[in-house]
């Protein structure tokens, strides 16, 4: 075996290639926390109370670009142990997606705020339950929506109102990846309620790459059928 065999052999090996994944998560999930750390920090040391809830969105804020650049890095990640750069793909998704994410998440975030407050104080308020559990729905939907629309705005280069448009498009047309984005949701939930929030967000950019896995059908029809 010549030199150049074995390097390329030692490169690209099933070790190396779970190798290179640890290292791409770990880069990924210290920048993404970095870039976070302005919304991160003051929303960890804010009292869980309804009445914080929009200071608690608004410390999400920093999150959006993030999350994004994180899955912009993912996608993009290579085996090779000789081939890694995930800082650098981090980077350049953050300024490539920033202003777009915003865009297709600020809106978002509001809107589930809103939603978070009316059922927050929906039985002082005499909202009827039939309310509630619709608005309950409206939340899982725009949850399952928001996972679309960040894959779709992290990875293509649409227009805002196309994005939401395809996210929302995508949700009935990949039902499966939507199951798969909500198990990624729920898994993420419950290791908030049953662990603590550092631990979630230690474990961010594998949530991620969980939904990128997930999502793969959908990211093959953009390629496919939206983009030359």
């Amino acid at each position: 075996m010549s030199a150049n065999m074995a390097g390329r052999a030692f490169g690209t090996g099933p070790l190396a290639r779970a190798v290179a994944l640890v290292y791409t998560l770990l880069v990924t999930e210290g920048l993404l926390l970095l870039t976070s750390a302005p919304g991160l920090v003051p929303l960890l040391l804010l009292r869980a109370d309804a009445s914080n809830l929009p200071l608690d969105a608004a410390c999400l804020v920093p999150a959006g670009p993030a999350a994004s650049a994180a899955l912009f890095a993912l996608w993009r990640r290579s085996g090779d142990l000789a081939d890694l750069h995930p800082a650098a793909a981090f980077w350049r998704g953050y300024r490539l997606n920033a202003g777009g994410v915003l865009r297709v998440y600020v809106p978002w975030l509001a809107g589930a705020t809103m939603v978070a407050m009316a059922l927050a104080h929906g039985p002082d308020s005499g909202v009827p339950g039939w309310w509630r559990a619709l608005l309950v729905v409206i939340v899982v939907a725009g949850a399952l929506w928001l996972a679309n629309a960040m894959v779709i705005t992290s990875l293509f280069a649409f227009r805002a109102v196309d994005v939401a448009r395809l996210a929302a498009y995508f949700l009935g047309r990949t039902p499966l990846v939507a199951l798969g984005n909500a198990g990624v949701v729920v898994a993420g939930a419950l290791v908030t309620a049953f662990g603590t929030e550092p631990v979630a967000l230690l474990l961010a950019a594998v949530g991620c790459l969980a939904l990128l896995t997930t999502s793969r059908p959908l990211i093959e029809q953009v390629k496919e059928r939206f983009t030359a």
